[in-house]
């Protein structure tokens, strides 16, 4: 079946089968692999774009579900001078990450986050992360990174 997405900003169609996973039609047949697939069951949140403005947990859906939508990937954040996106400069600078793994989830779940709270405190952003797991950081420095994302993007006009 061929399904027509818009994909960071530009039109893509995939032929797959009816039942393929969005994040394989992400990753295998628009070759976008940013979005990684970590525990295959939507526990990890590794797997996480945005989807019409929305985290989804691309792991758990099927690309037919999402006919026509407007994708988000981690590819699709950074201005197409290479400059990063204010939550990925965030990440970078508060460090973070440090395997990288569960970093494309993490900023995607963060953008969606800040979308909903735009001032969400520590223990919010603590709480909205729950479904992204992180097995090398201790998440402090991801906490941090988000509240600081979420004051670079505020600061945005």
């Amino acid at each position: 079946m061929l399904v027509s997405l818009k994909v960071n900003g530009k039109a893509a169609s995939v032929d797959v089968a009816p039942n393929t996973l969005l994040v394989t039609a992400i990753r295998e047949n628009l070759r976008l692999t940013g979005t990684h697939v970590g525990c295959d069951t939507a526990q990890c949140g590794a797997c996480t774009v945005i989807v019409n403005g929305r985290a989804v947990k691309s792991c758990n859906t099927l690309v037919a579900q999402h006919p026509g939508a407007e994708i988000t990937t981690i590819e699709g954040l950074a201005q197409a001078d290479g400059t990063m996106h204010p939550m990925q400069a965030a990440f970078k600078e508060c460090h973070g990450l440090q395997c990288g793994f569960c970093t494309p989830g993490m900023v995607m779940s963060a953008l969606d986050l800040c979308q909903r709270h735009p001032n969400a405190s520590e223990t919010q952003v603590r709480e909205q992360l729950e479904g992204n797991m992180c097995r090398c950081t201790g998440y402090q420095n991801i906490v941090k990174a988000v509240q600081q994302g979420q004051a670079a993007m505020g600061a945005k006009p």
